[in-house]
Formats: structure tokens, C-alpha cells, sequence
């Protein structure tokens, strides 16, 4: 955040995407090793219910790069299915 105010000087905007769990071969391996139930589990408690995809990194991404994100300077945008609001806000926060 603190460097997108020296690059806007210069014209740039500075934006990151953090994805949550992305479908890629790797992934593929978690959800069906030993961890898999732990995976099921954090998608069927989230509020879209599965993995992301590289497409929908690649819109985000489009998003931002493009003139329709011409005002977004900044940002972190969290792409992960709503996992860190439901860690926090949501049946995902652990157990007190």
C-alpha cells in the first residue's frame, strides 16, 4: 500500500491478488493425499463451496491491469473463496 503512493506518483497503480486454493495438478494431489478431508472440509464451509481456477485469477488480474480498473490503486485482493472470512466470521473460526 505504502509504495503504491511513491509509484502513482510516477503514473503506476500497484494492486495484488492473493488466491486461495487454485485447481492446478499440485492441488490435485492435496485433495486426493492425506490432507483431503481437511481440503473438503474448507470448501463445503466457504461460501462458494470449491477451488478456484487459473481463469478466474486471470479475470481478477484482466480486472486490474485494464482502463475498467483504472481507479483501483492499492488493493489486495483476496481471491479464496471466502476462506479467510470464514476463518474469522464464519464456521471455519476455530474452536475457543
Amino acid at each position: 500500500m505504502a509504495e503504491c503512493v511513491k509509484w502513482g506518483q510516477r503514473g503506476a497503480r500497484l494492486n495484488d491478488i492473493a488466491p486461495g486454493i487454485i485447481v492446478t495438478p499440485l492441488a490435485i494431489d492435496e485433495f486426493n493425499g492425506p490432507r483431503g478431508d481437511f481440503y473438503k472440509n474448507m470448501f463445503a464451509k466457504c461460501p462458494a463451496g470449491r477451488p478456484g481456477t487459473a481463469d478466474e485469477m486471470a479475470n481478477v488480474a484482466e480486472l486490474l491491469m485494464s482502463d475498467r480498473g483504472a481507479f483501483i490503486t492499492g488493493s489486495t485482493f483476496l481471491a479464496d473463496d471466502g476462506a479467510t472470512v470464514s476463518y474469522f466470521y464464519g464456521p471455519l473460526q476455530p474452536e475457543k
